[in-house]
């Protein structure tokens, strides 16, 4: 079976896909914005990472989600939820993790299957 890598460099692909799955790597938004604007560039990094595989979140498996401050879950889910659509909910975790940076506030990784 062959592996696909799409976006690589020396350290990490952006996403993964292999035997009908697609893994993205874990997806950031730009530093110093607030957790709902973070939330929101994170969520069309997905969707475009997703298109390029071939498939979209109505089949998404599995999302972690990784926040700086647990106290902004409620400004991510207010963004989450009408994203998600609640037709088709991922296996889903959160919680709060130091990031790379002070400046991120939210981290997203998602493992989708193929249409």
């Amino acid at each position: 079976m062959t592996i696909q890598r799409l976006h690589s460099n020396s350290r990490m692909s952006q996403a993964v896909i292999h035997n009908g799955i697609v893994y993205l790597a874990g997806q950031i938004g730009a530093p110093g914005e607030d957790v709902t604007t973070q939330t929101k560039a994170v969520l069309d990094s997905i969707d475009a990472l997703l298109a390029e595989a071939g498939t979209d979140r109505s089949r998404l498996l599995q999302a972690t989600i990784w926040l700086a401050d647990m106290s902004d879950f409620a400004a991510m889910n207010a963004v989450w939820e009408p994203w998600i659509g609640g037709n088709n909910p991922p296996a889903r975790a959160t919680g709060e993790v130091k990031l790379a940076t002070p400046d991120y506030k939210v981290e997203i990784i998602v493992t989708a299957a193929l249409a």
